[in-house]
């Protein structure tokens, strides 16, 4: 895809695909297609030189997802932890919290003082792989006037482009 204009933030939910399910009814691909790393890693990423990624990873998904973010151009900063209050599958752990993952490509300041708020937010989980709207919001307000994008969107949110399957 060409786009034609570039970013200053991206809010990104790769449909990652895993390889791991035991039985054909928990494959997460009855319920959206997935991507290999490699198609992930191959987007074309429309960010400025001076851009914020926000890059969703679940888990079992973090090493994918740092280089993900270090293929695109960015570089990781911290991350912060969606409590999804509700218990979910697993193998080693049954995942009940996903990572945000922030990354920086050129030179980004994060939220002013008076919005940074606590690394752990607890929302309860809603629909497969919905993300909550806590997030949308936080960024629409540390970032009133820049350009934002989600990728891999679900539906359309006023104050960000969108750009996935489902929109």
């Amino acid at each position: 895809m060409t786009w034609k204009m570039k970013y200053d933030i991206l809010l990104c939910d790769p449909p990652w695909r895993y390889s791991f399910s035991k039985s054909k009814s928990r494959k997460i691909e009855n319920q959206y297609p997935t991507m290999s790393l490699q198609e992930i890693k191959d987007l074309e990423v429309p960010a400025k030189d001076n851009c914020l990624l926000y890059l969703w990873a679940t888990a079992p998904k973090l090493e994918e997802a740092l280089d993900v973010m270090n293929t695109w151009g960015f570089q990781y900063k911290t991350h912060a932890i969606w409590d999804k209050e509700k218990i979910g599958m697993g193998y080693w752990f049954r995942g009940k919290h996903e990572l945000l993952l922030v990354g920086v490509k050129g030179k980004f300041s994060p939220p002013a003082a008076r919005f940074r708020v606590p690394s752990i937010f607890r929302v309860p989980r809603g629909k497969h792989s919905a993300k909550p709207w806590e997030i949308r919001d936080r960024i629409k307000l540390w970032y009133p006037n820049m350009d934002k994008l989600e990728m891999f969107a679900r539906e359309r949110v006023p104050g960000l482009d969108a750009w996935g399957d489902e929109v």
